[in-house]
């Protein structure tokens, strides 16, 4: 059975990463391997799986030291080289009968979210005996883009997610209909199997029964026996006015739904908000670049600028405005949680660049009167 994948190297970052660092990179990696992004790459969703399943693990400070301590103990390889190939699990790197100094995932306890046997076996893809009763849906995070001005309005979107769910044929049993369960060879009805070394071993969900204890007489023909499948699911979204770049929203409930009737797990939403072609943001103050010509900067005209949604309001600029200043209009900026900001009008002079005979003598005139 293939071991898990090094989470650093999937997200491009080394094990002394800050938090901060795995966070940015999530993002940008989330961002470029989205599905809906590469809709003729079929390897798309995998690659953002592994992405999504890597920040699950590493952007939760208490999961990655679970994890950390893991790869130092060596659970992710190391182990099996000296088993003999001819005894039975010998290819899962299953200890021979009798090692001792067994290292168990029980071993470990409950720490924060799960023990780290929870956290070893979520990365093998199976559950472990212990975890045959009704379990809750795992959360789910992943990135929405977003346009500009539904960020900073509030509206709604639409976003696709890949979530792997209980097969409705088997009901999670992997066994076809008719089919009866039996208990499985290979770990004797325990759902788990040790493996290692030189005195040291770590409980693995079997990997003949998924940690099951039992396999099918003969397997579900939707599902292959995995008891889940992928599934694509669209789900509306309710954006709350204010949403910047890196805002956070769980949604309960909408997460993967949970095994023999158990409640599902939460949806995070990490926001990407688009730029918008006009307007800029600084806080939840509007920036709104507006250009002018020489003359009207230099004498001054009455303008008018559209706010946000639609309505315009009337700027006066002054003569002799310079090129980038700013005029503020209050409360005509982003608003959140009841507080609003305000629309800065931005002066951008623009210089023509190219004049007629006649505007070129107008201003050798005009350049005349201004010497000295």
């Amino acid at each position: 059975m293939a071991q898990p994948p090094d989470y650093y190297a999937v997200l491009g970052v080394a094990a002394s990463a800050s938090q901060d660092e795995i966070k940015k990179k999530y993002r940008k990696l989330a961002s470029k391997h989205h599905p809906d992004k590469n809709p003729n790459d079929p390897k798309a969703a995998d690659t953002f799986k592994q992405i999504s399943e890597a920040y699950q693990t590493l952007g939760d400070a208490e999961k990655r030291k679970q994890y950390d301590d893991m790869r130092r103990l060596g659970a992710f390889g190391g182990f099996g080289g000296g088993a003999r190939q001819d005894r039975p699990g010998a290819q899962y790197g299953y200890p021979p009968p009798g090692a001792t100094g067994n290292i168990r995932m029980e071993d470990f306890g409950d720490v924060g979210l799960g023990g780290l046997g929870d956290l070893f076996s979520s990365m093998f893809g199976g559950r472990s005996s212990a975890r045959r009763e009704p379990q809750r849906g795992n959360d789910v995070e992943i990135a929405g883009e977003i346009d500009f001005r539904t960020a900073a309005l509030g509206g709604k979107i639409a976003v696709d997610m890949d979530l792997n769910e209980e097969c409705t044929t088997c009901h999670g049993s992997g066994a076809a209909p008719g089919a009866r369960l039996v208990t499985c060879s290979e770990c004797g009805g325990r759902g788990t199997i040790s493996f290692g070394q030189g005195g040291f071993a770590v409980q693995r969900p079997c990997p003949v029964c998924l940690g099951r204890g039992q396999v099918p007489t003969e397997r579900c023909p939707t599902c292959g026996g995995a008891g889940e499948l992928r599934q694509r699911r669209k789900i509306q979204i309710t954006v709350p006015p204010g949403v910047d770049t890196g805002t956070k929203m769980r949604l309960k409930g909408k997460g993967a739904k949970g095994t023999k009737g158990a409640p599902p797990g939460d949806l995070l939403i990490t926001f990407n908000v688009k730029a918008d072609r006009f307007y800029k943001r600084e806080g939840l103050d509007l920036i709104a670049p507006v250009p002018i010509n020489i003359v009207d900067a230099t004498l001054g005209k009455k303008i008018n600028v559209k706010t946000l949604d639609g309505t315009r309001v009337a700027i006066r600029i002054p003569p002799g405005t310079q090129s980038g200043k700013r005029f503020r209009v209050r409360g005509q900026g982003i608003e959140k949680d009841g507080t609003r900001g305000d629309l800065i009008v931005q002066v951008d002079l623009r210089v023509p660049e190219k004049l007629t005979p006649e505007q070129e003598e107008a201003m050798r005139k005009f350049g005349e009167t201004m010497k000295p």
